[in-house]
């Protein structure tokens, strides 16, 4: 037998695997892009309100009952629940996803501007969390039983804390109190400081949690023995083998947690005064303007999905395991 033959031989399984892989991804973030669309149709439907009038510009625009008609005919309002359900499936299955009620302007438009200023709130709280977290972790399985209690307090007590009161702490501490901070956030690096913080805080305790009891079964593991037996420093033995596995979980919870961070932007760009995708959804909701927020709900959707996606790569790619089951 040829080597090329042995060598498809064994590339077969691995492709196989891999198509089983990507087609089940696809076929889940279609179906979440799919629930999502259909609980914000119904959802925001359920508000007390009529649609026409967010289009009049809010029950305060005293519209007249001709042009409320009016509305309804052009945005396909005055068709039956069905027939406006599967019309918004399928402008949204071919990439439309309509004009904004209450800003006047196509949603497509609107999310390019939103979705930069969220995903760099968002990413750097991810890093944030995730440093403060690997911190707590070796911290408290370096320092004893006093450092573990005290690291594991900490976890606790972050990982309780909401964002609307850590934000309130935060502004009257930094910003009022010290004066080192801007109370909202602005186009300076010193405004994103306060934001950042408030999301990464919560995130950094519930992550450490879950890293420092890796960490510790990591050091008392067999290739851990192994590997002080070698001769291999503490600090070797951690920095090689006992980072790694606590990062696992981590890794793995990534996905979830940028969902998290996504949800808690709501808050915390509303609190701070920061424009982005969960202030501009909240507003949509109030507004009852059903394009805006089914746009924002699928890209946000969408980035869970993609974040999940990675997430499970670099699962992969670090735990030789995974990459052969």
């Amino acid at each position: 037998m040829s080597t090329s033959t042995i060598s498809r031989q064994r590339l077969a399984p691995i492709l196989g695997r891999t198509a089983r892989w990507v087609l089940g991804k696809l076929g889940g973030g279609i179906f979440v892009l799919w629930a999502v669309a259909t609980a914000i149709f119904f959802g925001i439907r359920m508000i007390p309100g009529d649609p026409a009038e967010a289009i009049m510009g809010g029950p305060g625009s005293q519209a007249s009952a001709e042009a409320l008609a009016a509305a309804r005919a052009e945005y396909g309002l005055d068709q039956p629940l069905y027939v406006q359900y599967f019309s918004q499936l399928w402008r949204l299955a071919t990439g439309d996803m309509g004009t904004s009620y209450s800003l006047k302007t196509p949603v497509a438009e609107v999310l390019g501007e939103l979705i930069p200023p969220t995903l760099v709130l968002a990413v750097l709280a991810l890093v944030v969390a995730w440093a403060l977290a690997l911190v707590l972790a070796v911290l408290s399985t370096r320092s004893g039983a006093v450092g573990t209690a005290i690291a594991s307090g900490l976890e606790i007590v972050s990982a309780a804390v909401p964002h609307f009161w850590l934000a309130s702490v935060l502004i009257m501490l930094f910003a009022t109190a010290l004066g080192w901070l801007p109370p909202v956030s602005t186009s300076t690096p010193a405004g994103l400081v306060l934001p950042v913080i408030t999301l990464a805080l919560p995130l950094a305790g519930f992550l450490g949690q879950v890293m420092r009891d890796t960490m510790a079964r990591a050091q008392r593991s067999a290739f851990a023995l192994s590997a002080r037996a070698r001769g291999e420093s503490e600090i070797g033995v951690l920095l090689r083998h006992s980072l790694r596995h606590a990062a696992l979980p981590g890794i793995a919870l990534s996905g979830w947690a940028f969902g998290s961070l996504l949800s808690g932007a709501v808050v915390v760009e509303s609190i701070f005064a920061r424009p982005g995708l969960g202030r501009s959804l909240l507003s949509a909701v109030t507004a009852r303007d059903i394009p805006l927020v089914t746009g924002v709900a699928l890209i946000s959707a969408a980035a869970y999905v993609v974040i999940m996606a990675l997430s499970d790569i670099a699962e992969r790619l670090a735990d030789p395991r995974i990459q052969a089951s």
